[in-house]
């Protein structure tokens, strides 16, 4: 089995997005947020095709309606809330794993994006979001006079 090639550019952008939410839970745990008072963050996956940046958010139980996306020139912000049950108070449960409340995400994309065509769909739990990458305009080859 020939052994797989390494990307270190890939390590180093996936530990430099781990230790942003790591850091981004301490500050709120000194803020007095997190879990305990709202603030949650859902998992999400970042991956690109040749003609877009896509973003899948795992949001079981939160209503889309309560979403909200913005997108820059590189940059995409998920903001939201997942809110808990009505009639049920804290004596009810015998366990409680999942997060309630507001969640904020930002993230740097990779290219700048055409925030124009951005699409979003819902399903099973799952936000995908695709982010059209900006086209540059003018032609794609230019004519370089060797001398």
């Amino acid at each position: 089995m020939p052994p797989t090639k390494r990307d270190p550019l890939r390590d180093l952008l996936f530990l430099q997005e781990r230790m942003s939410r790591i850091f981004d839970e301490a500050l709120l745990k000194y803020r007095g947020g997190g879990a305990a008072n709202g603030g949650w963050y859902p998992p999400v996956d970042i991956y690109e095709t040749e003609e877009n940046i896509i973003l899948k958010a795992e949001l079981p139980g939160v209503d889309p309606e309560s979403v909200s996306i913005d997108v820059g020139e590189n940059t995409l912000s998920l903001r939201g809330e997942r809110k808990l049950e009505k009639g049920f108070t804290d004596e009810n449960y015998h366990r409680m794993e999942r997060f309630y409340g507001t969640f904020h995400r930002a993230f740097s994309l990779p290219y700048p994006v055409d925030g124009d065509g951005v699409k979003a769909s819902f399903k099973d739990g799952v936000l995908k979001i695709t982010i059209p990458k900006k086209r540059h305009s003018g032609a794609g080859s230019i004519k370089v006079k060797v001398t």
